[in-house]
Order: C-alpha cells, then sequence, then structure tokens
C-alpha cells in the first residue's frame, strides 16, 4: 500500500505541509477527550512517533472507533498540518482510518510506560515495538554499514567463511556439533560413530573464521569476514551468548603493530560513523540508559588509545587497593573485573593489553623472542571489557606444530592450515570484533541479551 515513512515526515515536515499524507503504523499511545482522540502511530523508521488527530465532531464514530487501543495497527489518510504545540513540527489530521490489524487493550503486554529488561526478554516476538529496542536495532543496521564501509573503502575483499567446519579454531573444544545421526545412534567407538555421519567425520559450527581467512588472506593481501559464530560455553554473564556475529579482519604483511593500528582506526570510524547516522537514538540511550553515553563516544573518537603489556597490567591490579574475586598472578587470564578495572578506573578510555602468556592464549599466536609471551593484544573498553581479540599469527611451522602438540590438537585436521606456513609463509596478522559486544559499548546497554532479536544462550531458546 502507498504511504510515507514516518521518518521522512518527521525529518522534512515542510515538504508536507497542507499536502495530503497516507500513514501506516501501530499505535504506542492513545489519548481521547469528547471531541478529540489523538494516537501517536509508529511505523519504525523513526524513534520519533507521528501523532495522529482524530476530530469526532468531523468524523462519524465508525470511522474511528476501531483504532481504539494501544498495539492495534492501522492506515490514517488526511492533511499534513504544523501542530498547535508541542515538540513536533507535524501531525496528520486524519481524514479517514483503516485498522489493518486489531489488538485487544486487556492482552497487549506492552503497555505505554517503562518496562524492566527482563520483563522484555520474556517478550522476544514484541519487545521490538519499544523505543529502546527500535533504537538498538537502528544503531545495529548502521553499525554493521560502517563495518562493510571501513573495510570496503580500503580494498579489503569481503569472504564468506564456512558456518559448518571440522575444526575448532580456538581449540577449547566448545563447538556445536552438525550432525544427521538420530539421537539413539549407537555405535561402538567415535571413530564409527563419526563416519556413518553426513561429511564422515566431526563436524561443527564455526566459533570463527580466522583459519578460513588466513587461507584468503594469503593470497588476496587484505579480507575481513562478517557472521555469525557460535560457541557452546554454559556461560550465564551479561557478556557471552551461544550465538553471536564477528567481524574478523586478516592481513598480509602486518606485524602486531600494524594490525593495532587498523582496530583502533576501525573503532574510531564506526563510532563516528553511528554518530552521525544515529544521533536521535543515542540521545535516547543517553537520557535513559548512561548519562554522558554521547561525551564517552566523543572522547574515544578523538582521543588515542592506551597501550600497556600484560605484565604492566598485572603489576597494576596487584598494587591497587581492590579486592577483586579472582586471584592476580602472572601467568593467569584476566576476569572480567580485572579488565574493567584497568579500562575503567586506570585508563579511563580503551586500552590494549598486549604480550599475554602464551599458555593462556589460542595456538595460532605468533611467539615471542622470550619464549614466554606471544604477539597478541586484547582491546579493553569501559563499560564491558574486552571486545577485540588480535594477533599477529605464528608463521614459522615448526613452532605452530609444537604449540598444537602441546594442546593434543588433532594436527591431521589443520593440514591446510599448516600449509600455508610451508608454501610462501608471510607475516600476516588479525583480529576478531564482537558486533553485540560493540553495540553494548555504543548503546551504553549492560547485556548481550538485549542487543539480539533473539538470544541465544545455554537453556534459553525462544
Amino acid at each position: 500500500m502507498k504511504h510515507t515513512d514516518i521518518a521522512e515526515l518527521l525529518g522534512t515536515p515542510e515538504k508536507f505541509y497542507g499536502r495530503e499524507v497516507t500513514v501506516c503504523g501501530w499505535v504506542r499511545n492513545l489519548r481521547d477527550s469528547s471531541n478529540v482522540r489523538f494516537l501517536a502511530v509508529n511505523d519504525g523508521t523513526s524513534l520519533a512517533s507521528i501523532q495522529i488527530v482524530i476530530d469526532k465532531t468531523r468524523l462519524a464514530p465508525e470511522a474511528y472507533e476501531a483504532a481504539n487501543s494501544v498495539g492495534c495497527s492501522l492506515m490514517a489518510k488526511g492533511r499534513a498540518v504544523i501542530p498547535g504545540g508541542g515538540r513536533e513540527k507535524i501531525e496528520v489530521s486524519a481524514d479517514s482510518l483503516t485498522l489493518l490489524g486489531a489488538c485487544p487493550a486487556d492482552e497487549y503486554p506492552i503497555q505505554p510506560k517503562r518496562h524492566t529488561l527482563e520483563f522484555l526478554r520474556t517478550l522476544p516476538h514484541l519487545r521490538v515495538r519499544t523505543n529502546i529496542f527500535g533504537a538498538m536495532l537502528r544503531v545495529r543496521s548502521e553499525l554493521s554499514a560502517a563495518i562493510h564501509k571501513y573495510f570496503g573503502d580500503r580494498g579489503y575483499v569481503y569472504i564468506h567463511t564456512p558456518i559448518i567446519t571440522g575444526s575448532d579454531c580456538e581449540g577449547a573444544g566448545e563447538m556445536f556439533r552438525v550432525t544427521t545421526q538420530p539421537w539413539d545412534a549407537a555405535y561402538d567407538t567415535a571413530e564409527v560413530y563419526f563416519a556413518e555421519d553426513f561429511f564422515g567425520r566431526r563436524a561443527g559450527l564455526t566459533v570463527s573464521g580466522q583459519l578460513e581467512g588466513e587461507v584468503a588472506a594469503l593470497a588476496m593481501g587484505k579480507i575481513y569476514t562478517f557472521g555469525p559464530t557460535f560457541r557452546a560455553e554454559y556461560s550465564f554473564t551479561p557478556r557471552h551468548a551461544a550465538e553471536f556475529w564477528q567481524v574478523e579482519p586478516e592481513v598480509a604483511f602486518a606485524e602486531l603493530e600494524d594490525i593495532i593500528e587498523i582496530a583502533e582506526e576501525m573503532i574510531k570510524f564506526i563510532i563516528r560513523h553511528v554518530m552521525e547516522r544515529c544521533p536521535a537514538e543515542l540521545e535516547f540511550f543517553n537520557k535513559f540508559v548512561q548519562r554522558g553515553l554521547v561525551e564517552k563516544l566523543s572522547d574515544v573518537v578523538n582521543n588515542k588509545f592506551d597501550v600497556i603489556t600484560y605484565t604492566d597490567a598485572v603489576e597494576i591490579l596487584k598494587k591497587s587497593e581492590r579486592k577483586f574475586n579472582y586471584p592476580i598472578e602472572w601467568g593467569l587470564d584476566l576476569q572480567t573485573e580485572h579488565e574493567r578495572y584497568i579500562a575503567e578506573e586506570v585508563c579511563g578510555r580503551p586500552v590494549f593489553i598486549t604480550h599475554y602468556p602464551k599458555q593462556i592464549k589460542a595456538f595460532y599466536m605468533k611467539q615471542n623472542p622470550d619464549g614466554k609471551t606471544v604477539a597478541a593484544t586484547d582491546l579493553l573498553v569501559p563499560g564491558v571489557g574486552e571486545i577485540i581479540g588480535c594477533s599477529e599469527r605464528e608463521a614459522d611451522y615448526e613452532k605452530l606444530i609444537a604449540a598444537m602438540t602441546e594442546r593434543n590438537m588433532r594436527i591431521e585436521e589443520y593440514k591446510h592450515y599448516l600449509d600455508l606456513r610451508r608454501f610462501g609463509s608471510v607475516p600476516h596478522s588479525g583480529f576478531g570484533l564482537g558486533l553485540e559486544r560493540m553495540l553494548m559499548y555504543i548503546t551504553g546497554i549492560e547485556n548481550i541479551r538485549d542487543v539480539v532479536l533473539y538470544p541465544r544462550t545455554a537453556k534459553d531458546l525462544k
């Protein structure tokens, strides 16, 4: 049906004054008096709704009585006019209303009031009609577009890596199994079980497109992947989900310092893009979710990120007077509470932690000359913790074999990956940025379950 987007009416009202317009949307709010009914209608194209004014003295009751509840959908035709008061610059004086979808007022759970995010998680199919989720999804869309623009404008090739894979990139065994075997399949050994399966071997959903991305980078030079990844990790923290989106650039002839520079430039670019494209949404988040959000984002794009080593970070944590729940010793991984302390209270801005102990990082990371650390870095940001995992990749065949052997990995499953070190290996680096964590940082939303349309977490599959 022909209609005008509400975003266009609100964005350029002077184009429509005095003209006949058609608006479609859902009723967000309703105010009634003896002579006039006011409907706040939203079609999802903007944060703000448009007001539809019904003059009861001019329209017959049957023309407007059907549109009498929050949640119903309708089509309104009428003249665009300048409101008598209020913040908006345009409203529609209705000549006719067509009910598109009724909504029983006594059953509809999303009422014009503030609901908790915990309550809204029980209604994933309806929560998208609230301001916070509409704003989040528009920001998510622009954030995704900014990622593609950053890499596309710089000559990176967009690569689609497999979602079904036979290799566990992180080597942590947290993959979802992909199988066509019946639930009661009985075999004497795992080898026989997998031999009878669809692929004839163990298969799972990818935890990362990195390994295949390296294959492409060592031919194309600069590539990036951007898609869903999966991790069967029983974690119930606000930062973890079983299904999440990652962008993973891989760059040939780049060492650790080079990829850190790329990561910082990209973060600033995508934040700046969202600030330019979604000012109303960010002001909403600034007002209702995280005070000072816009100022925080402005500081990020206008200031240099900090860089400190893991060893220095451990010393800072040990010398602090803060009592942490998890121990702090060289060789232990940093926990979220440690990361947030460093990012929020020590640096007050994004910070790269570099040169982690090799035993707590993945097998593919380049071993430093000290024999104890690897050329790796995590980018920590206030309010979230880690959002980027980054490293220079090990280009030495023998060192890579040794790292895999130490971890009892199935070396035969990584033959193609190892061949890259035999046939024209070069220094190369890359990183993974979790889209949802970046979105949490940009919006101030603190739980990953609230930046996904349908979150996938342990014991929750709505």
